[in-house]
């Protein structure tokens, strides 16, 4: 991806109106082109939905299963303040071209990682018993 500033969260809370455009043709892991020349990267979450920790300290709430990257003036909602962005997601600013992947459920962009994979919470959370069938055993 080019030099830039950068949003780094679920594409969801910033795509606005082009939400169903990225839904139809930007869904498959990886960097994608959106109209206008606009350049987008996003990968599938390890568990979908939920917050995960960013390698700069913050932390990433996701509702749509998934984290990109775009240009924040490529962000067509210009109400979008970068304190807004920040609390959506995180900025981050590149000062070269970068490269955007995931191995194993952690996500990167760049110098900057989101682990996806660690979700211990999934099996804290997660009631065993309650899709067990006892009567079956009988």
């Amino acid at each position: 991806m080019p030099p830039g500033v950068y949003y780094i969260g679920d594409l969801c809370y910033v795509m606005g109106t082009e939400w169903d455009y990225f839904c139809d043709h930007c869904l498959d892991d990886g960097e994608h082109i959106l109209p206008g020349d606009r350049r987008v990267a996003s990968y599938g979450t390890l568990y979908g939905d939920g917050t995960y920790p960013c390698s700069n300290g913050a932390w990433l709430g996701v509702d749509a299963g998934l984290i990109g990257c775009i240009k924040i003036f490529h962000i067509q909602d210009d109400k979008l303040t970068v304190e807004q962005l920040n609390k959506l997601g995180t900025v981050v600013v590149f000062n070269s071209p970068f490269e955007t992947g995931v191995h194993n459920g952690v996500i990167s962009f760049g110098h900057i990682e989101v682990n996806t994979n660690d979700d211990d919470s999934f099996e804290e959370d997660y009631d065993y018993e309650e899709d067990y069938d006892y009567e079956e055993e009988e």
